[in-house]
């Protein structure tokens, strides 16, 4: 029996847990910022948008910091591929949101806008 072994060109990705602020300050921006950096989910006026979006759901609802009228941000855990070269999450599998304490104590993250 002969084993068939298939190469994909590109980066290889894989899922990793990151956990920050999830701020979304204006319609169409959202960006998580953790420990490593700032990681562009979606930006208005782009077509570019993180496959999975809809695992976040509406995060206004819980534990959240409004800065311009319905827009803040919140403290989340998420499950996600990325694309380090570009700073971007490439796709969401899934979403925790956390309370904003639990941000708001870890001095690796950066004050929220």
């Amino acid at each position: 029996m002969a084993l068939s072994v298939s190469l994909f060109a590109g980066s290889v990705l894989a899922k990793e847990t990151r956990c920050g602020w999830l701020q979304n300050p204006t319609p169409g921006n959202l960006w998580l910022d953790d420990s490593q950096g700032t990681w562009v989910l979606s930006t208005q006026g782009s077509d570019e948008e993180a496959l999975g979006m809809e695992n976040i759901g509406d995060f206004s609802t819980r534990d959240y910091v409004r800065t311009n009228g319905y827009y803040g941000y919140a403290c989340a855990c998420m499950d996600v591929e990325t694309d380090a070269a570009a700073e971007r999450i490439t796709a969401v599998y899934s979403f925790r949101q956390l309370p904003l304490a639990k941000c708001t104590k870890d001095k690796a993250l950066p004050a929220p806008q």
